[in-house]
């Protein structure tokens, strides 16, 4: 399996390439030649353990690691998981719950970011080469991609993240971790300057190569692949239980890489009827799947802060399918919009590629009422980004069973949850962070402000 540029201008290269890359060196995304086909095979799926099925799914794209080490990798990534199920569906009233917070830092960012950092040990030893990661984050990437690789002798992480917009807890999280390889840098601006600082310095490749950057975020395919394992392992199970054709999924997103791994699982095989888009009041992707036009606005500061973004990563990704794999247009389109702030792809609205999704926003009110009900009625909590996905899916959804995907631990948002329920949540985990001795940089959200830092601490 070879891995393509969404622009057209990088040379085909194979997975390890690719996933010590990240972002390509013409700007564009990384992504597979093709997708497997698995529809003929999705009975033996249903049965598998969650690593046995990231095994199966992961060898098609990985080809160029040899498969004993690779269920290794598999099998170190998924043993640090609290649950039994690694991800289970939980039914609460008439929908399933994917709860996705079982890792070690209590969010969906440690399906993918666990292999990552199991994979980028693994491939710097091999080659004998050192990475420095340089990531941005709105949240949970941040504390997922430090744990992963914290004290790792062959790696570096520097890791942005907007000061002040996200969760206490999560920038605890990260800042507390004062292992001598991890770098914090709190940006006095939004996360869209944070990814904006980050892709500007990925494309200026002398710079990129100099000091050997890599990528965390969901611009590095490894992310997005290890996400499509968990659509296939609740969907099949999900099935199996309901004797349904097909599932549903909804999914609270800001990036888009979450929900378009779920689009490359129904692509595999995977029967899905809907995948129903939610977001809160920074709802670009909601408008983009009502109107077709791809339009930023100003971000607004919410109770969700992962989702407090309005120019999504992986957007471009779903871009190149949609305009059918058109590498020139792609690039014309991403141009336009870096420009002007907005694309209009409205004459696409009919495509194929449009129809599976459907998409609506919840905003802060109605995600507090939603953590309320659940509580009064489920005696289940929802985290704040979880409850936009369970408010926008149970207005859209259609007759198949919903599952709505649990994106973090309730603890990890204290404010907003007492203000909805009364009761402070509490995980073990968190509990131990109090009090913790923490170490972050601050700068101002600049490129050359982080260009100097990232260069200063090199060399």
């Amino acid at each position: 399996m070879k891995y393509i540029s969404t622009r057209g201008q990088t040379d085909p290269m194979p997975f390890t390439d690719a996933g010590l890359t990240g972002l390509a060196p013409d700007g564009g995304l990384l992504i597979p030649e093709s997708l497997p086909d698995l529809s003929g095979d999705l009975d033996r799926l249903a049965g598998l353990s969650y690593p046995e099925l990231a095994f199966e799914v992961f060898s098609h794209f990985v080809t160029d690691i040899p498969e004993e080490d690779l269920r290794g990798l598999v099998n170190r990534a998924y043993a640090a998981f609290r649950h039994p199920d690694t991800a289970p569906s939980v039914k609460t009233g008439d929908r399933y719950i994917l709860e996705l917070f079982h890792g070690p830092t209590l969010a969906f960012k440690d399906m993918a970011m666990q292999f990552l950092a199991q994979f980028f040990e693994y491939a710097l030893e091999k080659r004998g080469q050192e990475l420095n990661i340089l990531g941005s984050t709105s949240g949970d990437t941040g504390s997922a991609a430090i744990h992963g690789v914290r004290g790792k002798s062959r790696i570096r992480i520097f890791m942005m993240h907007p000061e002040g917009r996200t969760s206490p807890v999560q920038a605890l999280q990260m800042t507390s971790v004062l292992d001598e390889n991890v770098y914090n840098i709190a940006v006095d601006g939004t996360f869209d300057d944070c990814q904006r600082i980050m892709k500007t310095l990925f494309s200026d490749v002398p710079f990129k190569q100099a000091h050997h950057l890599g990528a965390v975020n969901s611009v590095n395919w490894v992310r997005v692949m290890a996400q499509i394992v968990y659509y296939l392992y609740s969907g099949l199970r999900v099935r199996r239980e309901t004797g349904a054709d097909a599932v549903q999924f909804s999914v609270p997103t800001g990036n888009f890489g979450n929900i378009l791994a779920g689009y490359y699982a129904s692509c595999m095989g995977l029967p899905v009827s809907r995948l129903i888009l939610a977001t809160n009041e920074n709802d670009i992707l909601a408008r983009f799947f009502r109107t077709g036009v791809y339009e930023t606005g100003t971000v607004s500061h919410t109770i969700s802060p992962s989702m407090d973004i309005q120019v999504a990563s992986n957007f471009e990704r779903y871009l190149f399918e949609l305009l059918d794999r058109d590498s020139a247009r792609t690039a014309s389109v991403m141009s336009e919009f870096a420009n002007t702030g907005r694309a209009d792809l409205s004459s696409l609205r009919e495509h194929p590629v449009m129809r599976l999704f459907t998409s609506d926003k919840a905003d802060t009110a109605e995600t507090t009422r939603t953590i309320r009900e659940v509580k009064a009625s489920e005696n289940y909590v929802l985290d704040p980004h979880t409850a936009v996905g369970v408010a926008v899916g149970d207005r859209l959804r259609n007759a198949d069973p919903l599952i709505c995907l649990a994106t973090a631990h309730p603890a990890k948002f204290t404010e907003a949850i007492v203000d909805a329920v009364g009761e402070e949540p509490h995980h073990p985990v968190l509990d131990a962070l109090e009090g913790a001795e923490t170490r972050c940089t601050r700068l101002p959200a600049e490129v050359d402000a982080v260009r100097a830092y990232v260069a200063d601490k090199l060399k």
